[in-house]
């Protein structure tokens, strides 16, 4: 491992940040270079940019999705993690001595320590028509900067890394950085300092000279006109558009009317840069209208066109699914255009999406080999769980294997539903069913109204309707909204007949809580899922027919149906807790499983969103012979951790390449099938750096004895024997009838819900509307 020191302030920690030979070099203060990587010798796509050639990678202040904007570590990491074809972005402010510096934001108390540093220094100032308060670097002379670090500006993001004491850079330091690369400057606000006599035109001028500098850009087109024929015939001058509504200061023109001027600003500029919204507009309620033609006019007036506002973890269209990777995609893999540029504080992402995802590997659509593309309640990421709906979207995506939950009804009819507790998965709290709530504490400690307490007639009603999951409500992050209700449940018996004849390899059967089923409501689970698989013909079928595996996390269900001597592929779920598993469990597992499902973290444990290791697990597992699939993966930039960067597919990449797993659990097959259809991993030695494994481990090692260190990994439980064997299943019990109510049967085991118990139930019908307006008001 080559070693190299952490930037800043004092003192110097080794570390490596990329897997496979990539290194940093990041020492501290400024100067020197960082290792860049290659740039892929795959088979280049013909791309529709005005010039033909692969649109450019902009890393906007670096990696600063991750490390403090502008920062060194964010610049290196950027290349180092990309290719040479990147261009670091420098949005330049001025001092009060008019040196260059690379700072996000105009007002400094947003991604500085300015505020810490000089308490008494907030000032007040007008900025394009607007009053502005904070901490203005026309203020500071450089020398005074020296105590001030670069801290995270977005909230939502770690801030471990302020603690890594990273200093302001001048401009020419990240020139210097980027020798074998490009750098691009961004002048914002010329008017402004010009306003309070600093010259900006003047330092561009004395810093371009030497061809260092490839691109300019400036949403003041005044500005780009004081230095047109002026610097390096080598540079591009790009005019930025802002908001459509906001006027460019050097002209009193809104961004919109110069829109209808390109023509004009072709006498000034190679290109402009937009708002990605210029491009595909978005409604109000988040989703994206047909694309309008401004990548086609800018081409046809001889103008590049960028687009800019990238960032994996914002809250994008839910037509993209959560999944960045295919918002670019619309950018650069269109049919129809392709931008010249984008600009994004993930640039990893952009870059894969250039390089591995716009070329894709058709013969992969419809391989049914390892990883397996396993559906999680079908496509339950875009439509509620379990419905016709997110089966169909499932098997559109290319998954491989498609599952369903078993539930039963009050007449005993096993369907297909993520949980149990209808409150979960549909609009019973405001339905006629809502009076059948109870506690069941063999199931809940809370209320809920259950599959037991509806027949399969009220379920499958017009009054009950699905409910959308949202696993990542914390965040406030819903799913396509539009479609919250949308869809029909099915039976088991129409999941069978639904899965016949599509192109799967396989289907999923998941049995869950068959002991309850057995002694309080009188169901043998096992046989009524045995059963219909017969009367569909699974038992009958030719050599090229779907595998059939049912899934359970009672040992004991696995068990019976091994004794059945069925041919099913039985998958034992793991506790979700452990992280390893003795010698004697695995010989006991293998006794009545072929296979096993994983959860992520126990193959890869956290610490504060930090990957800590890799566990021994799934090498101890594999040495049993057991086949591993591992869940849940979803698209929400907050379920990876922060080493995969909020991007789903870096995360799918690396518990392929580095532990080999032989199956995906995912929300969202559509991605999982798109990366299996990635032109890049196949190249061997020749892969590019964007598309290797993040390195287990390694951002946390960054931390290590900073006081921003993720706390250490408690013990993590080891699968032992006792934890696997179960009892037989018990013999049926006679039927109860639980579910009272319309069909005059008996209640259903357990309690009436309290006051506040019921109070909880009002609740949680309530708080996915309140979670709803939040997404709402942060789009």
């Amino acid at each position: 491992m080559t070693t190299s020191s952490w930037g800043g302030g004092g003192g110097s920690v080794a570390v490596r940040l990329w897997c496979c030979g990539l290194l940093m070099l990041l020492s501290g203060g400024g100067g020197g270079g960082g290792a860049v990587a290659q740039r892929s010798p795959a088979a280049t796509p013909a791309y529709k940019t005005l010039s033909g050639k692969p649109p450019l990678v902009i890393a906007k202040g670096g990696f600063s999705g991750v490390f403090p904007d502008s920062s060194r570590n964010a610049y290196v990491f950027a290349l180092s993690s990309t290719s040479g074809d990147t261009t670091l972005w420098c949005n330049v402010q001025l001092t009060k001595d008019g040196v260059g510096i690379c700072l996000r934001d105009l007002l400094m108390d947003n991604c500085t320590s300015i505020n810490l540093a000089y308490p008494a220094g907030k000032k007040a100032y007008i900025v394009n028509g607007e009053l502005k308060k904070g901490w203005f670097p026309i203020d500071y002379n450089m020398s005074s900067l020296q105590t001030v670090i670069l801290t995270q500006a977005i909230w939502s993001r770690t801030d471990k890394f302020d603690f890594a004491f990273l200093p302001i850079l001048p401009v020419t330091n990240v020139i210097t950085l980027a020798k074998l690369s490009s750098v691009w400057l961004n002048i914002e606000h010329d008017t402004f300092y010009r306003q309070h006599g600093l010259n900006m035109t003047k330092y561009i001028l004395s810093i371009s000279k030497g061809g260092s500098v490839q691109y300019i850009s400036s949403p003041e087109l005044g500005f780009l006109q004081s230095i047109s024929g002026r610097v390096n015939r080598k540079t591009k001058l790009v005019f930025r558009f802002l908001d459509a509504t906001r006027s460019d200061p050097s002209s009193n023109q809104t961004y919109g009317s110069l829109l209808s001027n390109l023509t004009f600003i072709k006498t000034v500029a190679s290109g402009i840069m937009v708002p990605k919204e210029y491009i595909w507009p978005v409604t109000t309620n988040n989703y994206i209208r047909p694309a309008e033609s401004i990548v086609r006019d800018a081409h046809s007036a001889g103008l590049e066109i960028y687009a800019s506002d990238f960032a994996n973890d914002r809250i994008i269209p839910y037509n993209y699914s959560y999944d960045p990777l295919e918002e670019y995609l619309h950018f650069v893999g269109s049919d129809n255009f392709s931008v010249d540029g984008v600009l994004s504080e993930y640039p990893l992402t952009a870059a894969a999406a250039i390089g591995c995802f716009t070329n894709l590997n058709v013969s992969s659509k419809t391989d049914h080999g390892s990883p397996l593309i396993i559906s999680h309640n079908g496509a339950s990421g875009d439509y509620p769980d379990c419905t016709d709906l997110a089966y169909q979207k499932a098997v559109d995506d290319g998954a491989d294997v498609i599952d369903c939950s078993i539930q039963m009804t009050n007449d005993g009819v096993p369907v297909c539903m993520s949980s149990i507790n209808l409150f979960d998965t549909t609009n019973v709290q405001r339905t006629t069913f809502s009076n059948r709530a109870s506690i069941i504490k063999d199931i809940q400690p809370t209320p809920g109204i259950f599959t037991f307490n509806l027949t399969w007639a009220d379920i499958s009603s017009s009054d009950l309707r699905p409910k959308i999951s949202s696993p990542e409500s914390l965040y406030y992050l819903v799913r396509n909204p539009v479609y919250q209700n949308a869809g029909n449940f099915f039976r088991l018996s129409d999941f069978l007949t639904f899965a016949k004849d599509k192109d799967l390899s396989g289907i999923m059967i998941i049995i869950k809580k068959a002991v309850f089923m057995a002694n309080s409501l009188g169901f043998d689970v096992v046989d009524s899922v045995t059963k219909a698989l017969s009367d569909a013909g699974y038992n009958n079928q030719t050599t090229k027919a779907k595998e059939v595996m049912i899934q359970s996390e009672d040992s004991a269900v696995l068990v019976k149906l091994k004794q059945l001597e069925t041919k099913y592929k039985l998958v034992y779920a793991l506790p979700s807790t452990i992280g390893d598993a003795s010698a004697s469990s695995l010989v006991d597992v293998k006794k009545f499983a072929d296979a096993v499902v994983v959860d992520r973290k126990s193959i890869f444990p956290e610490s504060q969103g930090f990957i800590m290791k890799e566990t021994n697990l799934v090498k101890d597992l594999r040495s049993a012979g057991l086949a591993i699939y591992a869940q849940v993966f979803r698209n929400e930039f907050v379920s990876p951790p922060w080493d995969f960067f909020s991007d789903v597919t870096v995360e799918i990449n690396s518990y392929v390449q580095s532990v080999n797993i032989d199956g995906i659990i995912t929300d969202f097959p559509k991605t999982v099938r798109r990366y299996k259809m990635n032109s890049c991993t196949s190249l061997g030695v020749n892969m590019p750096s964007y598309m290797r494994p993040a390195e287990i481990g390694a951002l946390a090692q960054l931390l290590n004895g900073s006081q921003a260190q993720p706390p250490a990994l408690a013990p993590m439980p080891v699968l032992n024997p006792a934890n696997i064997t179960e009892p037989p299943l018990p013999p049926v019990a006679p039927k109860n009838a639980p579910g009272g109510g319309a069909n005059g049967s008996t209640p259903a085991p357990g309690a009436s819900p309290s006051g506040s118990q019921a109070a909880a139930v009002m609740r949680a019908g309530i708080i996915p509307m309140v979670t709803a307006l939040f997404a709402s008001l942060l789009i």
